[in-house]
């Protein structure tokens, strides 16, 4: 994902689905550093992870390959064009995709290891309920890892303007939002090569609920 600033899921998609076709085309070389920043998750054989805001379903390779075939990779992207040129692309089959906005996934608590999020901070119109609404899926212990394939001074040198003290982003304004958004900010990277942010999903003091009767297919996209 961009830069760009969006109030509404509809200016999401009104953004997107015009560049949904081209996007992998725009951006032909970023596979690599994908897979780098999927390592940085720590994933294990078996595992549950979403790749939140998922587009064209870059990373979605390497995650199923990190959690290899018995676990369960997600992908999710509010823009209907961008799932579908995922499809095309072929990498609906290494996840189901999920048509949803992520500050409402439909996903039970505490029913995910991970997520893996690749430019979304800067889509969310609340960025702290779109936290909160990742750390509930997720289990306690659990790890986000905010993603870009370039760091925040590379990208806004290719948008023509400065970096900004109040860019959400950057470690000292990132770190309180995590916090109070259920996660604990354990690594964090911004050169020129990529920007990584990686936080630990809190303990909770009450027990997970069951995540008896989900189904690892439900809401594929095909």
């Amino acid at each position: 994902m961009t830069d760009h600033h969006t109030d509404r899921p509809h200016d999401i998609r009104a953004f997107f689905a015009p560049r949904a076709a081209g996007w992998d085309a725009k951006f032909p070389d970023d596979g690599p550093a994908y897979a780098k920043g999927v390592a940085a998750l720590g994933l294990q054989r078996g595992d549950r992870v979403l790749d939140a805001g998922c587009g064209t379903g870059r990373a979605l390779p390497a995650l199923r390959q990190a959690v290899g075939r018995h676990g369960v990779t997600l992908g999710a992207d509010l823009t209907p064009d961008m799932l579908e040129a995922a499809v095309r692309a072929g990498r609906d089959t290494h996840a189901a995709l999920l048509l949803a906005d992520v500050a409402r996934l439909p996903l039970p608590d505490a029913a995910l290891d991970a997520v893996f999020a690749a430019g979304l901070l800067t889509h969310l119109p609340a960025p702290s309920d779109g936290l909160t609404e990742l750390a509930r899926v997720v289990r306690p212990g659990g790890r986000l890892a905010l993603f870009h394939p370039i760091g925040r001074a590379a990208l806004a040198a290719r948008k023509g303007h400065p970096v900004t003290p109040d860019d959400l982003r950057a470690e000292p304004n990132l770190r309180p939002l995590l916090a109070g958004s259920g996660w604990d900010l354990v690594r964090y990277e911004d050169g020129d090569d990529r920007y990584l942010a990686v936080a630990s999903r809190r303990p909770s003091r009450a027990p997970a609920p069951s995540t008896k009767g989900w189904k690892k297919s439900d809401g594929g996209v095909r």
